[in-house]
């Protein structure tokens, strides 16, 4: 009776642990402010998203598929808006913006593929689109 238990209580450890997002990586979110919106997919192994978001209004949303990906946004201000898509492995994006309605969208389809990002003002928009592997893209923009 004590061995089926044990086996018992095995075989429900394992399929709890195996059915739960074990693979999915870290996220991090951390928010100050009103009306402030995180999102995003995680499908794959080991990946990590983190978003700061300080103000009102902003949105952040990364997609992420594949293994290893890492995406950072950071937002300061109000009415900002981040999409970042990432489908490969290794691949890293970070975008910083500071000020009031900025706009950016990172697509990355591959391997090894890096963006990083700062809109500093008022109203800038950013899409970067990166297919292949060993890209690299870096924006800065002062908007106003």
């Amino acid at each position: 009776m004590i061995r089926k238990f044990i086996l018992t209580a095995v075989a429900a450890t394992v399929l709890t642990a195996s059915a739960a997002p074990s693979f999915a990586g870290g996220i991090s979110i951390d928010q100050f402010g009103f009306g402030n919106e995180v999102g995003g997919k995680q499908t794959g192994w080991h990946h990590t998203f983190a978003t700061k978001q300080y103000g009102w209004w902003n949105k952040a949303t990364s997609r992420q598929k594949g293994g290893r990906n890492t995406s950072a946004i950071g937002q300061q201000g109000n009415y900002n808006a981040t999409d970042i898509f990432q489908d490969g492995w290794d691949n890293q994006a970070g975008v910083g913006q500071f000020g009031d309605n900025h706009n950016a969208v990172v697509t990355q389809d591959g391997n090894g593929n890096i963006v990083a990002g700062v809109q500093v003002g008022n109203g800038c928009d950013a899409n970067v689109v990166q297919h292949g592997s060993g890209n690299v893209t870096a924006f800065v923009q002062a908007c106003n």
